[in-house]
């Protein structure tokens, strides 16, 4: 199949779910056509089935904002006709979703089905702002087919749009064979000592993250164990996060590396991943976690319930309990039987559950669908 892949090409979720499932899908033989203002996240290079399509956007002095939608359904109009799309695939519903009915509408005659995918916060945030709500409700209706990243975010969005189109669950993946518990530890010796355990958190940055409560947590377990913290990520909480570490005099003992492309190779040193947002829709970066053999810790909101099995692969607390989420963690690493039972738990229910392997032909069957429904 030709299939143009529309997506945030930010650090974020959606936009590393809508990469991966592109190079997924290449790697099973189907042409591949991003379609974004930037090279998507996690896109290293184009290859003879990837392509990326950049949308441009002119400034005129009429606009106060340049209309990025209407550039979008524009770009996604070109690209179908020039490289014979079959169908689009759009990954978060305002504005993806809207640009890809346009486009639609502009091919008329032939048709060009759209599938969205909802990842959350389209959802939970923008969408259910009331200015945004007609729009949203319109566009998930007029898609061809609607996926949901978790049984949570279906339910939110039935419940709260009052949408009649069927919201299929396809949960979000990994790639199995990539990431996955590594065998040599020597790296690990970059950010922690022997005799230190590694706590991790990966993320975007943004105040739902809740990253001050990292490091509060972080504060917690290292005045009962020698320990270091990785921080992944970048965004608007960074510089509260650096403030936090330099006045409770963690500068030695907490690593910010920004963004990474290649976050299999750092997950795997740590002993625990630590999780505590005040919503997460699936929680990707926990799964990732668990699929290169590392325990979470984190809050039992959204989507993460359907993810971590309470006591099994981790340990959920409620959102904000910082005491609690510590003392989990300190379970954890103060025990190196219960920390090896739960990474070996956390890789088997990645593996068996979640794998791009498993994942990825349900994606498959969806295109199928509806091409066959045309």
């Amino acid at each position: 199949m030709r299939i143009g892949i529309t997506c945030y090409p930010t650090y974020g979720g959606s936009g590393v779910v809508a990469t991966e499932l592109g190079l997924e899908l290449a790697a099973r033989g189907h042409q591949i056509h991003f379609i974004s203002y930037a090279v998507p996240v996690r896109m290293s290079e184009a290859s003879e089935r990837i392509h990326f399509h950049e949308v441009e956007m002119l400034n005129y002095p009429l606009f106060d904002h340049p209309p990025y939608t209407l550039a979008l359904a524009t770009q996604m109009y070109n690209v179908a006709v020039n490289e014979s799309l079959d169908l689009l695939h759009v990954h978060y519903a305002i504005p993806h979703s809207v640009s890809a009915y346009l486009a639609r509408a502009m091919l008329v005659p032939r048709r060009l089905p759209f599938v969205t995918t909802l990842h959350g916060t389209d959802i939970t945030l923008v969408g259910a702002d009331r200015s945004y709500l007609p729009i949203t409700r319109f566009s998930i209706e007029e898609s061809d087919a609607v996926t949901a990243i978790s049984s949570y975010l279906r339910d939110v969005t039935l419940h709260e749009f009052a949408v009649k189109r069927p919201v299929e669950v396809i949960p979000n993946f990994v790639n199995c064979d990539v990431f996955l518990p590594p065998e040599d530890h020597e790296r690990r010796r970059e950010f922690a000592g022997d005799h230190e355990k590694l706590l991790v958190h990966l993320s975007n940055f943004r105040p739902v993250k809740r990253i001050p409560d990292v490091v509060e947590i972080f504060d917690i377990v290292r005045k009962e164990i020698p320990a270091k913290l990785l921080l992944i990520g970048d965004g608007p909480e960074r510089t509260v996060a650096e403030w936090m570490v330099r006045e409770k005099g963690l500068t030695h003992d907490v690593v910010f590396v920004g963004k990474q492309n290649q976050v299999q190779n750092l997950l795997g040193l740590a002993d625990v991943m630590l999780l505590p947002s005040d919503l997460e829709s699936f929680g990707l970066a926990a799964l990732e976690a668990m699929a290169c053999g590392v325990p979470c810790v984190c809050s039992r909101v959204g989507g993460v319930p359907e993810v971590i099995t309470d006591g099994v692969e981790g340990y959920l607390v409620p959102p904000r309990d910082v005491k609690t989420m510590a003392e989990r963690a300190l379970a954890i690493l103060s025990e190196p039987g219960r920390r090896e039972a739960m990474g070996k738990a956390a890789r088997e229910r990645a593996s068996k559950q979640f794998c791009a392997s498993k994942i990825i032909p349900s994606y498959e069957k969806l295109y199928q669908s509806v091409l066959n429904s045309q």
